[in-house]
């Protein structure tokens, strides 16, 4: 896709991305992939086609140890047989409880198009490759009222800094072929830019 409609990527960081397309999210976002141990952030990508294998389980047990600010991208979601939400679930078990700031929406088609953000409840579109954000409908506030509730606890629970402190763990949706999540992909990547270095 010729059009970036995410921000840059902090110069310098260290992010290792861990999973399958490792390489080519590295190539989407313009990232040099770092070793895990000499990190800023990891990426662990959990395909919604074959899950989380028991070595990067063990490469996630590893960043625990570190503290290292992990977010889990969850790719593969448009085959139509497992959602973003059942995903979600999967890694909480395997890896760790994650917490979802931003939940799916899809077109009439049933292809996955738009964010809801469970802070503001604004709607990010990516349906034509292009972000463009508006607030939310009242029926669309209903619906994540009971998902925002429980994200606004764990957020309470671990502060605002919480990701970056290695504490809570961020999973968002990724699709590369209309950009869904990139933005908000690259903005989480970017708030990891005030700490220390671990080099």
């Amino acid at each position: 896709m010729s059009t970036q409609i995410f921000p840059s990527i902090t110069p310098n960081l260290q992010v290792s991305l861990i999973g399958k397309s490792s390489v080519e999210i590295a190539t989407y976002f313009g990232l040099s992939i770092a070793p895990l141990e000499s990190s800023d952030v990891a990426l662990f990508i959990v395909s919604a086609s074959d899950g989380i294998s028991p070595e990067n389980a063990q490469l996630w047990q590893t960043a625990r140890d570190l503290y290292i600010p992990s977010l889990i991208l969850i790719t593969e979601l448009t085959n139509g047989e497992i959602d973003f939400d059942d995903m979600s679930a999967i890694a909480g078990r395997m890896l760790d409880t994650v917490q979802t700031p931003f939940l799916v929406l899809h077109d009439e088609s049933g292809n996955p198009t738009a964010l809801i953000n469970l802070d503001t409840l604004k709607i990010a579109n990516y349906t034509n490759g292009i972000r463009t954000e508006r607030e939310s409908d009242p029926e669309h506030k209903v619906l994540v009222f009971e998902f925002r509730k429980e994200y606004l606890e764990a957020v309470e629970e671990f502060g605002p800094t919480g990701f970056q402190d290695g504490l809570s763990f961020p999973a968002i949706p990724f699709i590369p072929s209309n950009g869904l999540g990139s933005y908000e992909i690259a903005t989480l990547i970017n708030s990891i830019k005030n700490l220390p270095s671990r080099r």
